[in-house]
C-alpha cells in the first residue's frame, strides 16, 4: 500500500469527504434546530445549571413542575446509575434568592438533597462569547503561525508556501472532522459543547501540525538527497521512512485515550471521546491529506494550480 502511497491520493481524499460532508450536514441541521452548528452547553449560552444528588428516588416530571413554578422550562438529565439519584438540571437565569427557593422546594416535593455532592452554578453568556472569540483567534494565529514557521524553515526548498499551507489545510481538515462528529453527537445523544471541547479541540490542532511537520521535513531533508527520483517517488520513500515513529508516537496517546474512555469517570467522558476523535483525525490527515496534497499541487491537479498553469 505505502509503496504506492501517493499515487493512491484521490482515496484519502474521497475517505476524508465522507467523514467530513456528513458532518457539515450535520451542522447545518443543528444550526437550524439549535442555532449554533454545535449543541452548546451552559459555558456558551449563559444560565444555571444544577447539579444535584437526592437522598431519595426522584422524578423528572417532579424536578419539572418544581422549576415551572418559577418560569423555567430545564433541561434535567439523569446520570450515571438511576440508583444513584444523581440529576443534570439546566435552566435559565436564576437570582439568588429563586435558587434558594428552588433548593427548598425540590427537598420538599422532590427528595432530601445531599449538599456536599450537589452544586448549582451560574454562567453569563458574556464569558461564553469572550471564550469563544479566544478560541477563534488561537486558531487563526496558529495558522499565521504555522504558515510563517513552515516558509522560514523550508525556505531552501522549491514552493516552501506549499507546506505551510497543506499544513493548515490538514489542520482545518482536523477541526472540520471534530466539529462534525460533536455535531451529530450532539442531534443524536444530547452532547453538549463546553470549555473542555475547545481545550481539546485545541489540543488536535497542536497534535495535526507537529505530526505533519516530522513528514514534511523529512521530505525537505529527501529532495536534494535524490534528485534523480521523482517527486511521488520522493514523497513515497519519506512517508515510508516517518511511518513507523509518526504510528509509534500517535497510537501510543490514542491507547491512553481508549483506556480512560473505558475506565475514566463520567464527568470526562465526553471531552476524552472528542480529543480521541480528534487525534485519530490528526494521524490521518498528517500522512494521508497533507502529504497527498503536496503531490497534487506539485503535479498541477489542483484548480488553482490548473489556472496558473494555463496563464503561464
Amino acid at each position: 500500500m505505502f509503496a504506492n502511497f501517493a499515487q493512491r491520493r484521490n482515496l484519502y481524499y474521497l475517505i476524508s469527504a465522507s467523514v467530513i460532508v456528513p458532518g457539515i450536514i450535520a451542522m447545518i441541521y443543528s444550526t437550524i434546530v439549535f442555532g449554533s452548528p454545535v449543541r452548546l452547553s451552559i459555558d456558551f449560552q449563559g444560565g444555571s445549571l444544577f447539579l444535584v444528588k437526592f437522598n431519595g428516588p426522584a422524578t423528572e416530571t417532579a424536578i419539572r413542575e418544581v422549576y415551572a413554578r418559577f418560569g423555567q422550562s430545564p433541561t434535567v438529565q439523569q446520570l450515571g446509575d438511576p440508583a444513584e439519584n444523581r440529576w443534570q438540571i439546566r435552566a435559565g437565569d436564576l437570582t439568588p434568592e429563586q435558587q434558594v427557593a428552588i433548593r427548598e422546594a425540590l427537598e420538599a416535593e422532590v427528595a432530601p438533597i445531599d449538599t456536599d455532592q450537589s452544586t448549582f452554578d451560574t454562567v453569563s453568556p458574556a464569558i461564553g462569547s469572550e471564550v469563544t472569540l479566544a478560541a477563534i483567534l488561537a486558531v487563526v494565529a496558529a495558522g499565521v503561525i504555522i504558515l510563517g514557521f513552515i516558509w522560514l524553515a523550508f525556505r531552501r526548498v522549491p514552493h516552501a508556501g506549499r507546506y505551510g499551507v497543506c499544513a493548515i489545510a490538514a489542520m482545518l481538515h482536523d477541526v472540520l472532522v471534530t466539529m462534525g462528529v460533536m455535531s451529530i453527537l450532539g442531534i443524536f445523544f444530547g452532547w453538549e459543547v463546553d470549555a473542555l471541547f475547545l481545550t481539546a479541540l485545541l489540543t488536535v490542532v497542536g497534535w495535526s501540525v507537529q505530526d505533519t511537520i516530522v513528514v514534511f521535513d523529512r521530505i525537505r531533508e529527501n529532495l536534494p538527497k535524490h534528485r534523480h527520483e521523482s517527486y511521488e517517488m520522493v514523497v513515497n520513500r519519506s512517508v515510508l521512512e516517518t511511518l513507523h515513529r509518526s504510528l509509534a508516537t500517535q497510537l501510543n496517546a490514542i491507547f491512553v485515550m481508549v483506556a480512560i474512555l473505558l475506565f475514566g469517570g463520567l464527568t470526562i467522558k465526553e471531552f476524552i471521546a472528542i480529543l480521541l476523535i480528534g487525534l485519530t483525525s490528526g494521524t490521518y490527515s498528517s500522512i494521508f491529506n497533507a502529504v497527498p496534497l503536496l503531490v497534487s499541487w506539485e503535479k498541477g491537479e489542483l484548480p488553482f494550480a490548473r489556472r496558473r498553469e494555463a496563464s503561464a
